[in-house]
Parts: C-alpha cells; structure tokens; sequence
C-alpha cells in the first residue's frame, strides 16, 4: 500500500506530466505548419501560403513521437519513409533516401506532396517506396532509429542536406535488380544502395 507520502508525491508530478504533453502539443502543431510551408517551397508550381521559417529539433521530436501516427503530415511521411527504408544503415544511405523523396517532391513528373510521393502507386500498383503497401504495420518498433530519421528528415526539409544521389529519382538495395534499372542511369552508390535518375535529368 502506497503511503501517505507516495500520494503526496504522486500528486505533486501528476500537473508537471500532464504539463510536458500538453507543451508537445503546440510545439507538434507549429513543426507541422512549417514542414507544410518548406515542402510548398521546395514543389514546383505551387504557391507558398505562410512564412518560411526552418525547423528546430526540439519542434521536430514532438511530432509523432511514438511513431504511430497517421502518415498525413510531410514530417511524419519523410520520415517513416527514411526509417523503413533505411534503419540500421549507415547515416549517408539515410540521407540518401531523404534526397530521392526531396527530388522526387521538387520534379513536375512526381506530385507536389511529400505523402503524395511517398504513397504514389497505392490505388494503381505498383507503390513507388514498397514499405507502404506492403501489408505490414507502418508503426515504428526501433524509437532510436526513428529519432535519428526525424533528423535527417528535419534536415531535408529545412533544405540542409547535401545531395548525395546527384540528383537520383529511383534506388534500390544493392540486394536486388528491378527491370526498371536497366532504363535509368546510375547516378550514386551508397553502402546498401544503388541510385539512379532518367537520362534526361541533369545533374545540377
């Protein structure tokens, strides 16, 4: 039985957690109204509607933090994208990733979303990133791996990252051959990645 005391304190550090969620809130809110702005920025032909402003990581780790959200946002899409690609491999394959969903996001050939580019193929097989329609949960189950991602996705948003592909639009693990790589041209190669863009894309 809990004692007199235990009560006491358990009372007392009731408001400050239900204070620290309730601070995540406003924090998540504000992330997700800048990720909106930067990804208006970066895709083409459409109109910028609010202020440009980068995001912060404390904005960025109140977003989604179990990683259970619905993929509805351009954060939490970027980055479940990059995690289920990418966890466990080296920080550059990561980036890498970011780079494709970052150009992809910026060609008028993909759409002006990043969940858009992320669940393209969905309704019309076959997915474009197979993680989505593969039949498993999306949930995260690594909250380190995920932490990092949120990162990197910060990163990419916030138009931080290098990019690594040269430009790329299409990858895959160095474990497979698709048909389609035989169309495209390679453009980079990470640790467990392949990168490739169509003939007519330019490097920059």
């Amino acid at each position: 039985m809990l004692s007199l005391r235990s009560i006491g304190w358990l009372l007392l550090a009731l408001p400050v957690a239900a204070s620290a969620v309730l601070n995540e809130a406003p924090q998540a809110d504000v992330a997700i109204r800048k990720a909106e702005v930067l990804e208006q920025v970066i895709a083409p032909d459409v109109k910028v509607n609010g202020l440009i402003e980068t995001l912060s990581e404390e904005e960025v780790e109140a977003v989604d933090p179990q990683g259970n959200d619905p993929l509805e946002e351009p954060l939490t899409c970027l980055a479940r994208s990059i995690y289920w690609e990418a966890k466990g491999a080296p920080r550059l394959d990561m980036e890498s990733v970011a780079n494709v969903v970052m150009n992809r996001l910026a060609s008028e050939e993909f759409p002006n979303t990043i969940c858009a580019v992320v669940k393209q193929g969905f309704e019309q097989s076959p997915c474009q990133f197979s993680w989505w329609c593969d039949g498993r949960p999306d949930e995260v189950v690594e909250g380190e791996a995920y932490e990092t991602v949120k990162e990197v996705a910060r990163q990419a948003l916030n138009q931080e990252l290098p990019d690594h592909t040269d430009g790329a639009l299409y990858f895959h693990d160095r474990t497979v051959h698709p048909p389609w790589a035989d169309r495209f041209s390679v453009s980079a190669e990470t640790e467990a990645f392949i990168f490739y863009r169509p003939s007519h894309v330019a490097a920059e």
